[in-house]
């Protein structure tokens, strides 16, 4: 590794082979970062960090499914064959799963499904990069959440089980903020975006629920930690 390539700043997103994971990537990348395309699967990674390198970024792609450990530390063991040090994780990486419709009705199954990508997989891949984290000056850990988690306000009603996975989700993002005082750890709420998930309907485009993401990993104080963002700015759990 050249000693340019040592100071360059580092960035892992999950889930960054579409939607705002994608353009995370893309404007992290325009920033100098490099960046690392966490996808599921690896020609979709692939084709995402190609796409990045075109744009004349740093762009390179990582195999990692969050709600299997298994692939998580492989993931954590092959990224510390190529940096050694890992400035900030973006867990975007989350599912809504079909029959996810009413809190009575929704399967163990599909808790336990959802629960497993949006709550666990954000905890084990911290568990896994700390490593690596440690070793950057001012690392940043930021957990893709929704207004949905809110407890603030009570529930709605729509996609009971994604949104109990986002407030715990919140709950992995305050004792990894205890835990870890020297990072800074923060959960964001992208707002409704039109995505894959979002649909075609959504107000906001993928720049503007990327956005809050961006400035969290380029811009923000580091001493800002431990809060759930939305627009910028704080709003309560």
């Amino acid at each position: 590794m050249s000693l340019i390539q040592a100071r360059m700043k580092t960035a892992l997103i999950t889930g960054a082979n579409k939607g705002i994971g994608r353009e995370v990537a893309r404007q992290l990348a325009g920033r100098g970062f490099h960046v690392f395309v966490g996808a599921r699967k690896r020609d979709a990674g692939r084709k995402a960090a190609e796409e990045i390198v075109k744009q004349g970024g740093k762009g390179t792609s990582l195999e990692i499914d969050v709600a299997d450990n298994n692939s998580v530390m492989a993931a954590a063991r092959e990224l510390s064959k190529i940096v050694d040090h890992l400035d900030v994780l973006v867990n975007n990486a989350g599912i809504m799963l079909d029959g996810d419709d009413a809190v009575l009705k929704i399967s163990d199954d599909i808790l336990r499904e959802t629960f497993e990508t949006n709550t666990l997989g954000p905890l084990r891949v911290a568990r896994a990069f700390e490593p690596l984290l440690w070793k950057s000056k001012a690392p940043r850990v930021i957990n893709v959440s929704s207004g949905g988690g809110q407890l603030t306000g009570g529930a709605d009603g729509w996609s009971p089980a994604y949104c109990i996975s986002k407030t715990a989700l919140n709950g992995v993002t305050s004792h990894l903020a205890a835990a870890l005082p020297k990072f800074a750890v923060n959960s964001v709420c992208p707002g409704w975006v039109r995505t894959d998930m979002g649909g075609r309907n959504a107000t906001r485009s993928v720049e503007e629920g990327a956005d809050t993401i961006v400035w969290l990993a380029s811009e923000a104080p580091q001493t800002l930690t431990g809060k759930f963002l939305r627009d910028r700015e704080e709003i309560p759990w």
